[in-house]
């Protein structure tokens, strides 16, 4: 009986692999910024991928295929921190180095409108899933997170904390505003009512991202202690248990003092986060075991994200570069 047969020659299919992604191949690197890439964000279908970068531009990739670089977004007089798609997919918004927020066009690159108002430097924005697409929220070094609508020139809400803010997320249902900042501790706020309703404190360092996943449960933060931890934001949590969730380890952070991102997968079954060590780190959330550890980049990797349909990950760099990859 033989149990291995080796494929013939003659059949032309017997070397191809089977692809699980849209990608012209299986790992692409995507190059034209001209600094570290901070920041990377992906539109709801899942057909554009938008970079933002220390050159203060940001560029919109196909998500598919070659993943052209098909639009510049210009205006920014500094580094581009933090960028998210509202969720129509229609516009961007980014939080800038330079005190601003800019909102653009995704078809058209043009900036429709600009948010003026933080006093120091806008380390995250956030948008929320399920509520209206012109809503954002920002998170400032002036130790504040302003509230902004598209559709309204100057800010619509500010929430004042004691310290700076360096991350930011609203709740799915845009009711709530979650940040944290260099205190190590998670806020939540009712936008209602403008004030805190919840603190939830585990990590001891300064929290650099904050990420909700797709259901709306849990939280998800990247913390300069060099750990990811979830948390529970259910608005009842047993009195017996805790908010937080679960801890992962294996990123790092470093002197670089970066901002790394965190993020979930479409499911909400993976996260990751930027790691310093130049290795993107893909974890199981529900054991909180690492799956990937994937190296290539030759700086600071500040974001990863997962595709929104697919099974593909891009990863964004001080090395200049994006790599754009299918998950075996």
């Amino acid at each position: 009986v033989t149990l291995y047969n080796p494929p013939s020659s003659n059949n032309p299919n017997a070397n191809t692999i089977i692809r699980t992604s849209s990608l012209a191949s299986p790992t692409m690197k995507l190059s034209g910024h001209k600094g570290s890439i901070y920041t990377l964000a992906y539109d709801p279908p899942g057909e554009t991928l938008c970079s933002g970068s220390f050159d203060s531009t940001c560029l919109l990739w196909n998500a598919s295929g070659n993943c052209e670089n098909f639009n510049v977004l210009l205006g920014h007089k500094n580094a581009i921190l933090d960028c998210k798609f509202t969720n129509n997919g229609e516009k961007v918004i980014t939080a800038s180095a330079d005190y601003n927020l800019g909102v653009y066009d995704v078809r058209t690159g043009e900036r429709l409108k600009r948010f003026m108002g933080h006093e120091g430097i806008v380390n995250a924005v956030g948008v929320a899933k399920d509520a209206s697409p012109c809503l954002a929220v920002s998170a400032s070094d002036d130790r504040t997170c302003r509230m902004w609508d598209t559709r309204v020139r100057s800010e619509v809400g500010c929430l004042e904390d004691q310290f700076q803010v360096t991350a930011v997320a609203y709740s799915n249902d845009g009711l709530t505003v979650f940040s944290g900042g260099i205190d190590n501790c998670i806020h939540a706020w009712d936008v209602r009512q403008m004030k805190r309703t919840m603190t939830m404190k585990g990590h001891t360092d300064t929290i650099t991202c904050l990420s909700l996943n797709p259901k709306g449960t849990h939280i998800l933060s990247n913390s300069m202690d060099g750990t990811l931890k979830t948390w529970d934001i259910r608005p009842f949590v047993d009195s017996g248990k805790k908010r937080h969730d679960k801890t992962f380890v294996g990123g790092t952070h470093n002197a670089e003092k970066g901002l790394l991102n965190c993020s979930w997968s479409a499911d909400g079954t993976m996260v990751t986060g930027g790691s310093a060590d130049r290795i993107v780190h893909i974890w199981d959330e529900l054991s909180a075991e690492e799956l990937y550890s994937l190296p290539g980049h030759a700086g600071c990797v500040n974001a990863v994200v997962f595709h929104p349909k697919e099974n593909v990950i891009a990863s964004a760099s001080s090395d200049k570069s994006i790599f754009v990859g299918e998950l075996s």
